[in-house]
């Protein structure tokens, strides 16, 4: 059973983690300008909003403390919540119609985030991955490209497979990944949805699954994928076939996360901006947090490494 979590509203919540040292829930509110963690338990929290300069599209803890956070025209580092912001690398995009989007690191402490075209006029979004490891200048590299929205971004168990989907196009892709290399091949469809049926409303009897948007790992490696207007939360095999759907009390999950001491608890972020008056009003959760004890568990955050 759902619950939603006190204070947690925003007009579109995206890139949950847990913080594993903190005990505590971070998520963005990306049209907010605002980063949101929970401090103390969950169920007798509070929660604390740090506004930003622009739109956070993703985040990630880091090793040695603070946070990496993709921001409209480039990747930031923050040594400690609610201080300065320091640059870390620029990205050559229109940032009156491109930012950054969903995002995460990897096991190897490389920062991955995908942008996201506003105008949703054509599929020249892309996939970056920054590696601020070597000792030179962080390297920013564009890993994959041709989508309008990039979304869903996981990494296999075994370190084999990286997702990453275009919500726009309501497909999810897979690519071999050499993980230590960083080198990825071999893209195909790993899952597409049929697209919204001309004429659908939520009410309506025409069948739509929703667009697939943030994405997570469980500890069976299987993809976890918050399904956008489909009011759901899909679970997918390694082989691409479906084995659970998880009706939400809002119609438009956003990103899907493990959490609490033992990660079985699974937390989803949620929109409410630009939705019809008449399904916030039958959808109240619409933009609250959401979470639910799980029998499988999640896997722990990766942190950035600089």
């Amino acid at each position: 059973m759902w619950t939603t979590l006190d204070d947690s509203l925003c007009q579109l919540g995206e890139s949950p983690f847990w913080h594993p040292h903190e005990r505590s829930l971070y998520w963005l509110d990306i049209p907010g300008r605002a980063v949101l963690r929970t401090r103390g338990e969950i169920g007798g929290h509070t929660v604390e909003r740090w506004r930003l300069p622009a739109e956070p599209g993703c985040m990630a803890p880091a090793a040695s403390g603070g946070l990496v956070i993709a921001l409209r025209d480039g990747i930031y580092r923050a040594r400690e919540w609610g201080g300065p912001l320091s640059v870390i690398v620029n990205v050559d995009h229109d940032v009156r119609t491109m930012r950054f989007n969903d995002g995460k690191c990897d096991a190897w402490g490389r920062f991955w985030a995908g942008t996201l075209n506003e105008a949703k006029d054509r599929p020249n979004a892309a996939l970056y991955c920054l590696d601020a490891q070597s000792g030179d200048a962080p390297q920013l590299t564009q890993m994959a490209n041709e989508v309008t929205t990039g979304n869903g971004l996981a990494f296999s168990l075994d370190a084999t497979t990286l997702y990453w989907a275009d919500t726009a196009a309501h497909r999810v892709r897979a690519w071999d990944w050499a993980a230590e290399a960083n080198a990825l091949s071999r893209p195909r469809v790993f899952r597409q949805f049929d697209a919204k049926p001309e004429g659908w409303t939520p009410e309506s009897p025409l069948r739509y699954e929703g667009r697939p948007d943030g994405a997570t790992i469980d500890a069976e490696g299987h993809y976890w994928v918050a399904m956008f207007e489909g009011g759901q939360l899909l679970r997918f095999a390694p082989s691409g076939e479906q084995v659970d759907a998880l009706p939400t009390p809002v119609q438009c999950p956003t990103m899907p996360c493990f959490g609490g001491d033992d990660l079985r608890t699974l937390f989803v972020t949620s929109a409410r901006r630009g939705r019809p008056a008449d399904e916030l009003e039958q959808r109240p959760a619409s933009g609250q947090v959401l979470s639910m004890r799980v029998e499988v568990s999640g896997l722990p955050v990766h942190f950035f490494t600089d």
